[in-house]
């Protein structure tokens, strides 16, 4: 299988585990090891105990979840959790999340000196309870917070963007001019569940965001769409559960795809998908 990379950072397949499925990537080493990369789930400058449960809603071909970035923040996982990576063979991409410049600034700083491959950005995370102040919603905001990033650290950066209520092109063209290496196309989807005994939401956190295949459609195209009007290299994201969808995101413009939803009814699923790639390719 042709090697892709972006800038100096070379993935051995367009195969990542995303960000919030795979944890930290030390329970199932074997998969993580057979990919291009693995996100880590959500790193915070301060520990967050995440929303109240329940976290998770199924729905017609996919799911909401409402996990709400629990992590233990970002000193305990550089002393505790990232030294028990070391036996990871893949890229090492770490998430992380904030709700300032300022906050993403302190995380790129503290992770500059790390031996990890690149940082996701995530200014897109639809399930914390302050929602309406969602960073990438905002292009000047977007903007600032890359650029942020951009000044403390010379690793491969992604900006995981959002579709809710924004146009991807403009955000993605403002995570252009601040410096971004490349972004990442779509996060969840809001969505809501109400109890129909009473009448209230079902999610602890009120709203949760929407994954797996029901959004993989509108995802394929923000992907296409963004694909055709910028230079940038894109992380498709969405719905992927069979080789199928990989050919598709790839045919849409992406240079890598991210996958998600598919990790949590089966751990195993990103190695399913590689599989049947690689026999559809042979």
């Amino acid at each position: 299988m042709t090697k892709i990379k972006i800038k100096n950072l070379e993935f051995k397949n367009p195969l990542v585990l995303a960000s919030g499925t795979f944890s930290f990537g030390d329970k199932f080493i074997s998969v993580a090891n057979q990919m291009g990369g693995i996100v880590t789930k959500g790193i915070t400058l301060k520990p967050r105990m995440g929303n109240p449960s329940p976290r998770i809603y199924e729905t017609a071909s996919g799911i909401l979840n409402s996990v709400g970035l629990e992590n233990p923040g970002v000193d305990k996982f550089c002393t505790n959790i990232l030294p028990e990576l070391k036996s990871l063979k893949t890229n090492l991409i770490v998430n992380i999340s904030g709700n300032s410049p300022q906050e993403f600034k302190a995380l790129a700083q503290r992770l500059d000196d790390t031996e990890i491959d690149a940082l996701e950005i995530n200014i897109s995370c639809p399930n914390i309870r302050d929602c309406n102040k969602m960073i990438g919603r905002d292009p000047k905001q977007t903007y600032k917070v890359v650029r942020a990033v951009r000044k403390q650290t010379k690793k491969i950066i992604i900006t995981k963007l959002t579709a809710n209520f924004i146009d991807p092109l403009i955000t993605a063209q403002a995570a252009n001019d601040a410096g971004t290496d490349a972004i990442c196309l779509i996060n969840t989807l809001y969505g809501i569940a109400l109890d129909t005994k009473t009448g209230k939401p079902f999610l602890g956190g009120v709203t949760g965001g929407l994954s797996g295949p029901a959004i993989k459609p509108f995802a394929l195209y923000c992907v296409w769409y963004v694909a055709s009007r910028i230079k940038l290299p894109i992380i498709g994201c969405g719905g992927i559960v069979s080789a199928q969808d990989v050919k598709e995101y790839l045919l849409a413009g992406s240079k890598l795809v991210e996958i998600g939803s598919a990790n949590l009814r089966n751990p195993y699923a990103g190695l399913e998908i590689l599989k049947e790639l690689n026999r559809l390719r042979g």
